[in-house]
């Protein structure tokens, strides 16, 4: 690796670990260290869900997140017992569950935007106009470098 690809790599792994991190201390801060950060963005995808009126059933919330239906089944169990969401039947098909949050899940959810706005407030902020456009434009190259390595079986990296 030349020194250039050294930085990079470094400044990917810090960043990823720092915003993880720095998410889970404000959550906690929140009240909310009964929650983990999966757990927190399971939460997340609930409620995008129930405002984009996107379907809020187990198979779309799996597929928004990236997840079998068994793991979401049993992320959902567990928050439900936490008191984030719950279980309802479809009121016009009865066959239909959906997954909704809670009071105590829209304001975890709530509180979690506010880090992430706070977060992207204080780069843009950092960063002048010309700056900004090029982040952006970087940001978009190295997104679809991740979405296209989504998209490679596993079995590809053994």
């Amino acid at each position: 690796m030349d020194y250039r690809e050294h930085l990079l790599n470094r400044f990917l792994v810090e960043a990823f670990y720092q915003i993880l991190r720095t998410e889970e201390l404000c959550i906690s801060r929140a009240g909310y260290d009964n929650l983990s950060l999966k757990e927190l963005h399971v939460i997340e995808a609930v409620c995008r869900a129930e405002e984009e009126g996107s379907g809020n059933r187990a198979t779309s919330i799996a597929r928004s997140l990236g997840v079998t239906s068994g793991t979401l089944t049993t992320a959902v169990s567990l928050l439900e017992k936490k008191g984030y969401l719950i279980r309802q039947r479809d009121a016009e098909d009865k066959r239909v569950v959906r997954i909704r949050p809670t009071e105590l899940g829209l304001t975890a959810n709530r509180s979690h935007e506010a880090f992430h706005r706070e977060m992207v407030r204080d780069v843009m902020n950092a960063l002048s106009e010309e700056e900004l456009e090029i982040f952006l434009r970087a940001l978009g190259h190295i997104g679809s470098f991740f979405r296209s390595k989504k998209r490679v079986k596993q079995e590809d990296f053994h």
